[in-house]
């Protein structure tokens, strides 16, 4: 079975009113799902959800990454971001692949420290708070994962320290983040607002960045 790797990020910003978080408006869809798609051959997965965020949103965006053991003094190779979320979801045939195949979806957190685009986003985009995400069209999946994040992104994005190392690659424009504390971020993974654990089948979100991409 063809797999090809996939990426996507929840895009959260800081209102005066709280946090909200960024969906695009899906052309052909007509649902409002986070940005995301196809890994390219020349980018990490980590680069490529920073991109698809500024392709799709027009916003510069950062990547809280999630944690990880700290390499060893003197390891000689750059470190790039972890997901928060990696999913294998069976999708039809696309522009890339002319079969029924694999996405591998690397989910990302971001945050964007300014709401206002910096370039035209592609699709149409919009800030939403978790009150408004119950009357949005979404898909269960990506509503799941934005339920859980919502409660701790606060949280979560004060712990990332700012001056720390830059594990998302050069598309950050010179932005270095750290990953918030292992004990924090164990904390989330074990609340019962981690809906990611839950055993559905995840076939709505991937399967959106494979249309997403089919679209450019």
């Amino acid at each position: 079975m063809i797999k090809h790797a996939t990426a996507s990020a929840f895009v959260f910003c800081e209102f005066p009113q709280g946090w909200r978080l960024g969906l695009i408006e899906h052309p052909r869809l007509h649902k409002r799902m986070i940005v995301g798609g196809h890994v390219e051959c020349d980018e990490t997965q980590a680069e490529a959800a920073v991109r698809e965020a500024a392709e799709e949103s027009g916003l510069v965006v950062w990547l809280l990454t999630a944690p990880s053991p700290a390499l060893p003094p003197g390891y000689p190779h750059e470190r790039v971001a972890a997901p928060w979320w990696i999913t294998e979801v069976m999708v039809p045939a696309d522009n890339h692949v002319s079969e029924p195949h694999v996405h591998v979806d690397h989910q990302y957190v971001a945050i964007a420290d300014s709401p206002v685009p910096v370039s035209e986003p592609a699709q149409p985009f919009g800030w939403f708070s978790v009150e408004e995400l119950a009357d949005l069209p979404m898909f269960e999946d990506t509503l799941l994962l934005a339920r859980a994040l919502f409660p701790r992104i606060g949280s979560l994005a004060a712990a990332a320290e700012r001056d720390g190392e830059d594990l998302s690659g050069e598309r950050m424009s010179g932005a270095q983040r750290r990953s918030p504390p292992i004990s924090q971020t164990r904390e989330f993974l074990s609340t019962p607002a981690g809906a990611w654990r839950s055993n559905r089948p995840l076939g709505t979100h991937s399967s959106r960045v494979s249309t997403a991409t089919m679209t450019r």
